[in-house]
């Protein structure tokens, strides 16, 4: 007699997020989660808690692998700017390639759940905290490799790319790629043009008057 296939949390939680992804919190009912996980409600609830609870373990649960895609993404010592746009790229493709344009689990909890849900509140916070952390340890590196100017504000630039980011993966349930590449290398533009301007006045940041008076 065959075994009765074992329950596994991490897939069900997995399963759990892609719903609330697609449904939004508010438009996943209990029903709909049973019928995702394919278990009955009391093994739902004693494995989870409540839909609550598990909405909150799958934002966490989505937020942790987030930060770990950008943080891998991200990371090395070659060119930063470059590997920025790759990075907000990937995002586009992702978008592009999902034919119901689920977007962001994170995006959809800010629209939704913030700030009537306290408990969501704090875990979409630190989410987006989690992002401004690994563009700020990038932005540090652009800086370092020349291609920001010595001055920039490494933790406002972050911020505003955490802000872009959140309207890119909005922007993504309806726009075309060529819309979204085009508002992606507008925003890196930004970037070039204070690289630019540093190079131009001898790259440490000082005008040429200054330059002259020193």
């Amino acid at each position: 007699m065959a075994r009765p296939k074992e329950f596994d949390p991490h897939a069900a939680l997995k399963v759990a997020m892609e719903t609330f992804r697609r449904r939004g919190y508010e438009g996943t009912s209990v029903q709909d989660l049973v019928d995702a996980l394919g278990i009955n409600r009391s093994s739902m609830y004693a494995a989870f808690g409540s839909k609550h609870d598990l909405y909150l373990k799958a934002l966490e649960r989505y937020s942790t692998d987030e930060k770990a895609k950008a943080e891998n993404d991200l990371a090395g010592d070659g060119p930063a700017l470059p590997a920025l746009r790759a990075f907000l790229l990937s995002y586009v493709d992702a978008a592009l390639t999902d034919p119901e344009r689920n977007g962001c689990l994170v995006t959809h909890g800010v629209m939704e759940r913030v700030p009537c849900d306290p408990e969501a509140t704090a875990r979409l916070r630190a989410a987006l905290r989690g992002m401004e952390d690994a563009y700020a340890a990038l932005l540090l590196r652009a800086r370092a490799n020349g291609e920001l100017a010595p001055g920039t504000d490494v933790k406002s630039v972050a911020r505003f790319l955490v802000t872009f980011t959140q309207g890119l993966r909005v922007m993504e349930k309806t726009a075309d790629r060529e819309y979204l590449i085009e508002a992606v290398d507008q925003a890196l533009s930004v970037f070039r043009g204070k690289s630019a301007d540093a190079a131009d006045s001898g790259g440490d940041g000082a005008t040429p008057d200054e330059r002259a008076d020193g």
